[in-house]
């Protein structure tokens, strides 16, 4: 008799001892078991559009869950950047963001405002492009190269203005880097977006942009719009004719690149396996299509590689911000 009960007992604790171990795996459902939310933080039409729609569908592929494309638009990217920084670190929210990620605190600092987000509440998992932007005008603007642009702007100081997606973004940056390095002065007028701005320039509302290859691609090989100059180092795949304005003489150069990232406190696992979709995605032939026919080829980095390229950019952005001083 205690020899049976004590099998009893013996056998009743490992069946609660197997019921408790099954319990954690019984609690937790394999990540991602509902869809994806893709923040972008500006309308569709610009760079971070291009690439992140591609991209979310390729993703989606990957992971077997849906990865949904929201344009939160607003304060020059930051309000959807604010948004990703701050949503739960479960793997469910991701952005989407462009190089004007790393300009926008330092801006908010220069304005005496509070940051809408801090660079380490996200975590980098993948960059996608690199692009250097591309100063261009309407096809009929007087201006045939860039020299001509200069000295036009030189001996007629504020009488043209140029649009970019908002203050302290990737199209205004650019410009005001040009304009401090070749010596003209032009009024900037901000809109919510790379895609309106190129708009208004189409509809003769501003007299330039500077901006990603693939925004404006479309329009330079219509015929809608010139190429002046670019701020890269070496010939665009796209536009192999325009030339840098290192090559002329100019000492400013600028990438607008886009990447993804995740709130900072985002599981390793998790991590792990959008680095591995990335990478996958990065290689997809539906990808690197859309992304090649806008213009913008593929410039991939991991997120090591990605931390060490962004540390840098991050440094040589608040210096520029800084230069250009208070917007408001």
């Amino acid at each position: 008799m205690p020899v049976l009960l004590t099998r009893r007992v013996l056998g009743a604790a490992a069946a609660g001892l197997a019921t408790l171990a099954a319990m954690p795996v019984l609690a937790q459902s394999p990540w991602p078991d509902k869809p994806i939310t893709m923040i972008v933080p500006f309308p569709p039409g610009g760079v971070a559009d291009t690439v992140a729609r591609p991209v979310a569908e390729a993703l989606g592929r990957e992971l077997k869950q849906t990865v949904v494309v929201e344009n939160k638009v607003g304060a020059g990217g930051a309000l959807g950047i604010g948004t990703a920084a701050r949503a739960p670190a479960d793997g469910y929210t991701v952005l989407l963001a462009l190089s004007s990620v790393s300009i926008l605190p330092e801006a908010d600092r220069l304005l005496d405002r509070k940051p809408a987000y801090a660079l380490n509440q996200l975590k980098p998992i993948a960059r996608f492009t690199a692009d250097p932007t591309v100063l261009v005008v309407r096809a009929d603007a007087p201006w045939k190269t860039l020299a001509e642009f200069v000295a036009d702007l030189r001996t007629q100081p504020g009488r043209y203005n140029y649009g970019s997606s908002g203050n302290y973004g990737t199209m205004h940056v650019p410009m005001e880097m040009l304009k401090a390095a070749a010596g003209f002065r032009m009024t900037h007028i901000p809109y919510t977006g790379a895609g309106p701005a190129v708009v208004a320039l189409l509809a003769g509302q501003v007299d330039a942009v500077a901006s990603g290859p693939s925004t404006v691609a479309q329009h330079i090989k219509a015929g809608k719009l010139r190429a002046l100059a670019h701020w890269g180092d070496k010939p665009l795949q796209s536009l192999p004719e325009v030339p840098s304005l290192k090559s002329q003489g100019i000492a400013a150069q600028f990438a607008q690149w886009s990447a993804l990232f995740v709130p900072a406190g985002v599981p390793d696992d998790i991590v792990q396996r959008l680095r591995a979709a990335a990478r996958r995605a990065a290689a997809d032939p539906q990808v690197l299509a859309t992304i090649q026919r806008a213009g913008s080829p593929v410039e991939y980095q991991d997120a090591p590689e990605f931390q060490a390229y962004w540390d840098q950019d991050i440094a040589t952005m608040v210096d520029a911000v800084r230069k250009i001083g208070k917007v408001e």
